[in-house]
């Protein structure tokens, strides 16, 4: 176990080194001279230049490349064009609204999706599973803007129960916290319960059709050991490869959601460093994100081994 470990540990280096080119490469993949587009229509020849070697641009590309690099490895992520401040400093300031929506996203992703599937694979071909399976055909079909504008409506505009828009943070109280996460997590929580709900009923459905599962039916096993002790363990992996690959879209969604609910995250932080063309933000928060897809996949082939010892690399 620790040699594989250690082998996935070194298989992700070049990994985060052919992504690092990448998310390098954007300052030179988007269209005309970066320097004249951040500094405007109305900037000197001076002012562009000054821009260009603020960002290094008069250096050649590797030598620009293996210094940002070192910088980065060194926890140095650069500054910001516009407000002078380093990136790793406005990344941590939002980053706690980012962690809190995701991980709020994926605890009602798995205490309501899970049970809902394995009920669906239970009751196959009843009222149950086309319910269900119908409320994933919903959540696929809308977008999660349109989800959240119609739970504003309904919750927070109609009946008043919940807050428009806006975050507080668990230092201003439990209540307030979870308050202003309910609604943007599940409209964030849609379309990913949607898919795991889906997974796990093909999954569990599979399982429920093995030798063993008729045999410790046939022994009178109760219908929740059956399922829970039996069947959902042994249909995990799949479970858990779809919840840990929702995670990694989430980070996709939570820019989107953000937006409408007016929360700031690291999503409100990409959007306005895109429009104002701020690189050093978006090379860093693209390069961190990358990071977690890479780790969130490292930890899932972990946890195969463990789930399923049966599975070695």
């Amino acid at each position: 176990m620790t040699a594989y470990i250690i082998r996935r540990l070194l298989a992700t280096i070049p990994v985060l080194v052919v992504v690092a080119v990448v998310v390098f490469s954007i300052l030179y993949l988007a269209p005309g001279d970066p320097a004249a587009i951040i500094a405007g229509d109305q900037a000197t020849i001076e002012q562009v230049e000054q821009i260009r070697q603020t960002l290094g641009l008069d250096r050649p590309f590797l030598e620009q490349f293996a210094t940002w690099l070192g910088d980065i490895v060194r926890g140095d992520f650069g500054d910001s064009i516009f407000s002078n401040r380093p990136v790793i400093d406005l990344f941590m300031q939002r980053i706690e609204p980012t962690i809190a929506l995701t991980v709020s996203t994926t605890i009602v992703t798995i205490l309501l999706a899970v049970p809902l599937g394995v009920l669906a694979a239970w009751k196959a071909g009843s009222w149950i599973d086309r319910a269900v399976m119908s409320f994933a055909v919903v959540g696929f079909s809308f977008p999660v803007f349109v989800i959240g504008y119609i739970l504003i409506y309904i919750f927070a505009i109609t009946f008043k129960i919940l807050p428009v828009q806006g975050y507080r943070s668990i230092e201003d109280g439990l209540w307030p916290f979870i308050i202003h996460l309910i609604l943007p997590s599940l409209a964030l929580a849609m379309s990913f319960m949607a898919l795991v709900a889906r997974i796990t009923r093909a999954s569990v459905l599979e399982v429920l059709s093995q030798d063993h599962i008729r045999t410790a039916r046939s022994k009178g096993l109760t219908t929740n050991k059956l399922l829970f002790r039996h069947a959902l363990p042994n249909a995990a992996v799949p479970i858990v490869t779809i919840i840990g690959v929702g995670i990694a879209i989430l980070l996709g969604g939570v820019v989107v959601t953000e937006s409408v609910f007016a929360i700031p995250g690291v999503g409100r932080l990409v959007v306005d460093a895109i429009l104002a063309r701020d690189y050093p933000i978006i090379q860093g928060v693209l390069l961190i994100f990358s990071a977690v897809y890479v780790a969130l996949n490292l930890i899932l082939d972990i946890l195969y081994t463990f789930l399923d010892p049966r599975i070695r690399y």
